[in-house]
């Protein structure tokens, strides 16, 4: 671990000379690129000349223990410089692990009712409405590319562009089958159903992530229709783009321009290749692999919300928490960083496993 940290600190004092260098300094990309390597190298880079620091101090300290007149302040001394120590140790390894390249990215948030009929459509607006106060709360901005209402207040399926700093970071966990226990406002007798709804957080693919060939879409314009089937315009301006290897289709009409509906559509579509892709990845490093770390299986449940208990259970981790409320409106933070920790220490694991059997 020593030497991969004296190698991650040469490579930042060397990258910090370059900057220095005029012909990098003209060089637009090379400067960017450097600066944000620079950017991620630094905290770890930071950590470890603390800790080197400490150890430094530390071993200074050992000399006092050897004076009879020192040794009781010396001893304190020690106890919080090997906390220190210590808790640099915890602190590097994490900043060790290979970070997701994805975690800066802004995110496609699909959600789409499940089993429960109205009741799960209803549930369905409920989360896109939590999600959108979290984003509100994290000054992000949304972007509702496209829905298909109930007409009762609920939501058959939604996709939504957010926007902001390392969105994709934040809700990556959030993928996944939510299920919701409560008595509907129509259930005269007070039964509790049981209604999901699924939600699928994409990482926003670029262009450069993704490559589509023109040959390989077959693209349909048609007459955009709302609620009922009653014409919204008279021009073809909504589209229909089918990606003919893999048979996705994504279809795009809340614009009037089809050049707008078009280009909303690509994006869309390009994140999900992106998906496949890194779903491939995932599956090729680890096929027995059951954990959401990098990816989104929505196979499987992974919260409940159960109103009469006013209870958030997340169960991949066996985290509960009692404001359900608070988290519908928003109030997100403290199961997004249970996940979070969750899914870093199991990177840990992971990591320090491949360490010690290389």
């Amino acid at each position: 671990m020593f030497d991969k940290l004296a190698s991650v600190e040469a490579k930042y004092d060397q990258m910090m000379t370059e900057m220095a260098d005029p012909a990098v300094q003209a060089d637009t990309t090379k400067f960017r690129t450097h600066s944000k390597a620079l950017a991620e190298m630094q905290p770890l880079v930071d950590k470890f000349r603390e800790y080197k620091d400490v150890v430094a101090q530390i071993n200074a300290t050992e000399e006092l223990l050897k004076d009879p007149d020192m040794r009781e302040l010396a001893q304190d001394e020690m106890r919080q410089l090997e906390e220190r120590r210590d808790g640099l140790l915890a602190d590097m390894k994490i900043l060790l692990v290979p970070k997701d390249p994805n975690d800066a990215k802004n995110v496609i948030l699909e959600i789409r009712a499940g089993t429960g009929g109205d009741e799960a459509a209803l549930f369905a607006a409920d989360l896109f409405r939590m999600y959108s106060r979290y984003a509100e709360r994290q000054g992000w901005k949304i972007d509702v590319m496209s829905q298909n209402d109930t007409g009762v207040g609920g939501l058959k399926e939604l996709i939504a562009v957010i926007e902001g700093k390392n969105v994709y970071s934040r809700l990556k966990y959030e993928s996944g089958v939510h299920r919701v226990q409560r008595v509907p406002a129509t259930e005269a007798s007070g039964r509790i159903h049981t209604s999901t709804a699924t939600v699928a957080v994409l990482p926003e693919a670029e262009e450069v992530d993704i490559q589509i060939d023109a040959k390989d879409l077959r693209v349909d314009t048609f007459c955009s229709s709302g609620p009922g089937g009653q014409s919204v315009n008279t021009t073809y301006s909504a589209v229909r783009i089918t990606h003919i290897p893999t048979g996705l289709v994504v279809s795009q009409q809340d614009e009037k321009s089809q050049i707008k509906n078009r280009a909303k559509a690509m994006k869309v579509l390009r994140s999900r290749l992106y998906e496949i892709e890194m779903q491939k990845q995932q599956d090729a490093i680890a096929k027995d692999r059951r954990s959401q770390v990098g990816s989104g299986d929505r196979s499987e449940k992974i919260r409940t919300y159960n109103f009469k208990e006013n209870r958030i259970t997340d169960h991949r981790i066996g985290f509960t928490m009692h404001q359900l409320a608070a988290a519908l409106d928003g109030d997100l933070g403290e199961l997004i960083d249970a996940a979070a920790s969750h899914f870093t220490s199991e990177k840990l694991k992971e990591a320090t496993a491949t360490e010690a059997s290389a």
